[in-house]
């Protein structure tokens, strides 16, 4: 009986070894070769230190700053542990809101978010992103729409003239992949660092 298993048993040991452990090893050390900075999760550093990811979208309330999409994460209530409170861009609860078309609480947040930001900007139309949160909730990019939507808020906050701000936009307003796949995005966190930067000069 033990010849007729001990294929079966010799073909999981090496295929174990190969597809579990040879193969993530070697993948990993090529990607950690060719492709460093992704492979380390893509972490954008400022005077030396990790201040965040390529990836991973951030929050940003200050007025002088761009603003991300909005995110639906949540935390566990540090008062009530069976309850969550809201915690935008948290990478351990990534996902959506699972509000649907015909919720209430969506739409009065979505006519607060508008409102607020017609305020802001009240001779443009309010891009759609800004008010709706993403599947992931973790969205770093914004549309150049989006990010041209908030020049006058941002340039006025900064006290820089609205044509340097749209200029630093489309400066880092990324195009769609290899000319084909996905939307021009612009990245929120690399936006407002360049932001600094030009602020600073």
């Amino acid at each position: 009986m033990f010849r007729e298993i001990r294929p079966a048993i010799v073909l999981l040991l090496a295929l174990t070894a190969i597809t579990g452990i040879a193969y993530p090893i070697a993948m990993t050390a090529i990607a950690g070769t060719l492709f460093p900075v992704q492979a380390q999760g893509s972490l954008i550093e400022k005077d030396g230190k990790v201040i965040g990811s390529a990836l991973i979208g951030q929050e940003f309330r200050d007025g002088k700053y761009f603003h991300g999409r909005p995110s639906a994460t949540l935390a566990p209530d540090p008062n009530d542990s069976a309850k969550t409170v809201p915690a935008p861009y948290n990478a351990g609860s990534s996902g959506g809101s699972n509000l649907g078309p015909t919720s209430k609480a969506l739409a009065d947040r979505l006519k607060q978010d508008v409102d607020k930001l017609r305020g802001e900007n009240p001779n443009a139309a309010v891009p759609v992103d800004l008010v709706t949160t993403s599947a992931s909730g973790l969205d770093p990019n914004i549309s150049p729409d989006a990010a041209q939507f908030q020049v006058p808020r941002v340039a006025k906050a900064r006290n820089l003239s609205e044509d340097r701000v749209k200029q630093l936009v489309s400066a880092n307003t990324e195009g769609r992949l290899l000319g084909l796949l996905g939307e021009p995005r612009v990245n929120v966190l690399a936006l407002n660092l360049a932001l600094d930067r030009m602020a600073a000069k």
